[in-house]
């Protein structure tokens, strides 16, 4: 997506049209967040839920050096400011069994869970040349992983699991990353949170 065309607006505009479980996808900004971006051949590094609890909408992540966690997304808006693209989960309703409810009760779980640090060097290891050439890709779910979901691996858990589609098929979700999301026709851009 060609960054001239992003829809910039801000969150106290723009809170009402976030559903429950939307997805949020972060920018790379500084120097590991960009090799995390060219390594995965995106410039999105991060991936979280928007999730509302009464009427305070929240950013429901898994997070390196924080694990499972929901934390106001105003508060990650003031820190990254456009650097967050929203998009929308199931875009017109094409998916029909998809179960919004059940893949934010999922997302809700998972807050006190460690981080996937070994998740996330399996799925880095995939871009190496060699490692490319020597191990076939994994497609298949069913083969669950022992340790905790990094970032992405969470999202695709819990629309999988929780929401009943998975929303990249023919790829485990520990081996998903941010990319694998925004490329996913599941997930459609809606716009980037400029400021609260």
């Amino acid at each position: 997506m060609d960054v001239s065309n992003r829809n910039l607006v801000r969150l106290s505009q723009s809170s009402s049209l976030i559903r429950d479980g939307d997805l949020l996808l972060f920018r790379g900004h500084g120097i590991v967040s960009r090799l995390i971006g060219t390594a995965g051949r995106s410039r999105y590094t991060h991936a979280a839920r928007a999730v509302w609890w009464d009427d305070l909408l929240f950013c429901c992540e898994v997070r390196e050096l924080k694990g499972g966690r929901a934390v106001t997304l105003a508060s990650q808006v003031k820190k990254y400011p456009g650097l967050i693209d929203v998009f929308e989960t199931n875009p017109g309703r094409r998916w029909r069994n998809y179960d919004r409810c059940g893949a934010v009760r999922y997302t809700r779980r998972l807050a006190g869970c460690d981080y996937g640090y070994f998740g996330v060097l399996k799925a880095t290891l995939r871009h190496l040349p060699v490692w490319r050439f020597l191990v076939r890709p994994d497609m298949y779910d069913k083969r669950m992983s022992s340790q905790p979901p990094f970032c992405s691996q969470a999202c695709a858990m819990a629309d999988r699991i929780g929401g009943r589609v998975d929303p990249v098929p023919h790829l485990a979700d520990r081996l998903t990353e941010p990319a694998d999301l925004a490329r996913s026709p599941f997930y459609r851009y809606r716009f980037t949170l400029a400021g609260v």
